[in-house]
């Protein structure tokens, strides 16, 4: 057998063969990685130098410094202190359970610890660092930094908090931050997006894991939350940091100064003692809410990291409903309350005059249903002052069925009621303002959407379907006493930089006025400030230093089916409590409305909690905690029931 190599000229042949390729291939193969080695590092040198430099530089955003709430006199309402919070990561756990487990050997973690932290585990993305236990004593810091080398994935950070020193006071109005869901964050996203192109600038919420829910700090959210900054940071291949090259500083959120008063709020708040309701309290001079209770409240601090499961289900399954804000979102039947907004309609329609009069026999036959009025006998021979102090439903019978239903609902619609007063917090109810509209629109079967003339007669004492929050009765109240000019209510005085101590008051200017005439409003003033001197609302204001108006209020919940009210109804079906008011009544300085769910008479238990909230506003007087009620009127109280009866032939 010959091999390849037998004959020496093809020995030769194939040798040279191999150098030519070689001679060719060789420069080929270096100019390809010269080539490449001039693509890597002189055309993408950008490229690969900025990947380089973002594997050592992280980016770590700055959370701004949340801004302060403070009422009309600088006292803090909402605040934050800096604490250490322990933090897991889970991507970077291993596994959770057993870590959990080893850090509680160390540091106590109770089970609401654990449970928070499942729960907040649910809402976050896994790349998160979720708190554990928040509020580290330094003695507990200590205790984990001897131990940080055997939990990666776990560290402690100096966070933030918010704080709401006064607890529950003015709850509902301020509200509380929590930890933002995927909702949230997408809101923030897009309206953050908007302000950029207004502001000409980058803004984020990096780093952000907290945001306003309900209230003041949902409604100022971007006011409130400042600019984040950023550091440069150096870190190793592990991913630990070595040192922060630079810094961009955080600007702080702005502070909100208020036009609450504190004091008042506390006092307002104190005289409802253990009964639901609510108050709110307006300066008709400009739409400024100087009190909004809602009464039962809930303490916003226990939001603040993270709410624990026993606490939640204590407030959520509390029959008194402490998170529902009664001021402006639960909205009732006024009752009697209607009365002089009724009065006024009258007076700017042409309806009635003051001196015009009626007959009350003590019922009104409409049709063969006879409207009881709630005085035996009657009033016998009454006018428009009479109608209002002593409260009569038979005048108002009357007045709602020759105004009719289209001519009421579109004069209380010019007032406010039936429409968000736009207050600056969210969760505002619309409330029901009847009409025939109205009801074509919220019934389905055609039988039900008929407005029938019958029902505007109970429109007129404020029952029916009427259906107003305290804040827009108040509202209302003022639009009138302010001779038609309507301010917008709000809580918020002015927004201050505390970077550059700047004040930016915000304009209280009339956002549109409603045709009524002087002497007309002047009338109801002095209506009203009968209804304290010698009517349903004078045992409460007996011996004041200064001259009030106001209209007392008892809304039916349970038909008594001709009955009497004499108490004998469960607590939950007992009559609503309604008082409206202003003082002093020349120049008036504050508005309130009071609601007092299931109080019984407006003159027994709304009319004191009035009372107080007035001798303080006005004198600095001290109030009594809860408000005493008083005794109903002897001449009987302004109760405003539906009861109707068969006519007589």
């Amino acid at each position: 057998m010959q091999n390849e190599f037998s004959h020496p000229d093809q020995a030769l042949q194939k040798f040279r063969h191999r150098v030519r390729l070689a001679i060719v291939g060789v420069p080929l193969f270096f100019l390809l990685l010269f080539a490449n080695l001039y693509y890597l590092q002189v055309t993408q040198k950008e490229y690969y130098a900025t990947r380089a430099e973002s594997n050592r530089i992280s980016l770590v955003p700055v959370v701004p410094n949340r801004g302060n709430i403070e009422d009309k006199n600088g006292v803090i309402l909402a605040r934050n202190y800096s604490a250490y919070t322990l933090e897991v990561t889970p991507a970077r756990l291993q596994n959770l359970d057993e870590t959990i487990a080893q850090l509680a050997e160390i540091i106590p973690i109770e089970a609401k610890d654990i449970k928070r932290f499942k729960r907040l585990r649910e809402e976050s993305k896994n790349f998160e660092s979720i708190p554990l236990r928040t509020r580290l004593s330094d003695e507990e810091v200590a205790r984990f930094a001897a131990h940080r080398y055997r939990f990666p994935g776990v560290e402690v950070k100096a966070r933030l908090f918010r704080q709401y020193p006064e607890g529950t006071l003015a709850a509902h109005a301020i509200g509380y931050i929590s930890r933002i869901n995927q909702e949230e964050q997408q809101w923030v996203d897009e309206a953050l997006a908007e302000q950029e192109k207004e502001a000409g600038r980058n803004l984020t919420y990096k780093g952000t894991t907290l945001i306003g829910k309900i209230g003041l700090e949902k409604n100022y959210e971007f006011e409130l939350h400042g600019i984040t900054g950023y550091e440069q940071v150096e870190v190793d291949a592990g991913g630990q940091a070595v040192r922060v090259l630079s810094r961009s500083a955080p600007i702080p959120g702005n502070n909100l100064i208020l036009t609450l008063d504190s004091q008042l709020q506390k006092m307002a708040e104190a005289t409802f003692g253990n009964r639901r309701g609510s108050l709110v309290a307006l300066d008709p001079r400009n739409g400024a809410v100087l009190a909004l209770v809602a009464s039962p409240a809930f303490d916003p601090n226990l939001f603040v990291d993270g709410i624990r499961f026993d606490d939640w289900d204590a407030l959520n399954n509390n029959p008194d409903k402490p998170m529902l804000n009664r001021a402006i979102y639960s909205a009732y039947p006024p009752g009697s309350t209607f009365k002089p907004l009724m009065a006024m309609a009258a007076l700017s329609t042409g309806k009635r005059t003051p001196q015009q009069t009626i007959a009350d026999p003590g019922y009104f036959n409409f049709g063969n249903h006879r409207f009881m009025d709630d005085k035996a006998g009657g009033h016998g021979i009454v006018d428009m002052r009479k109608s209002i102090v002593a409260s009569c439903n038979t005048y108002y019978y009357h007045l709602a069925n020759d105004m009719g239903i289209d001519s009421i609902a579109r004069f209380m619609g010019g007032l406010g009621l039936g429409k968000r007063t736009e207050i600056d917090i969210p969760g505002e109810s619309t409330g029901v303002l009847p009409s025939p509209e109205w009801k074509a629109a919220r019934f389905k079967k055609r039988e039900q959407q008929k407005w029938f003339a019958g029902e505007t007669i109970s429109v007129g004492i404020g029952q029916s379907y009427n259906a107003y929050t305290p804040l827009q009765m108040a509202h209302a109240l003022a639009n009138i006493l302010n001779y038609g000019r309507v301010f917008r209510p709000h809580l918020v005085a002015a927004i201050k930089n505390p970077g550059t101590g700047e004040v930016r008051t915000l304009e209280t200017q009339p956002v549109r006025e409603i045709p009524l005439q002087r002497e007309h409003v002047d009338f109801i003033k002095a209506a009203m400030a009968g209804v304290n001197k010698e009517g349903t609302g004078a045992r409460a204001f007996a011996g004041a230093a200064y001259e009030s108006g106001g209209k007392t209020g008892t809304a039916q919940v349970y038909s008594l089916k001709g009955q009497r009210y004499a108490g004998r109804a469960k607590e939950k079906l007992r009559d609503h409590s309604w008082f409206i008011a202003f003082a002093p009544v020349d120049e008036p300085r504050i508005v309130v409305a009071v609601m007092v769910e299931n109080g019984g008479f407006g003159a027994t238990s709304a009319a004191p909690i009035a009372r107080q909230v007035f001798d303080y506003y006005l004198l600095n007087k001290e109030a009594h905690s809860p408000a005493p009620e008083v005794d109903a009127p002897e001449d009987g109280p302004d109760h405003d029931h539906e009861e109707a009866e068969d006519a007589a032939p």
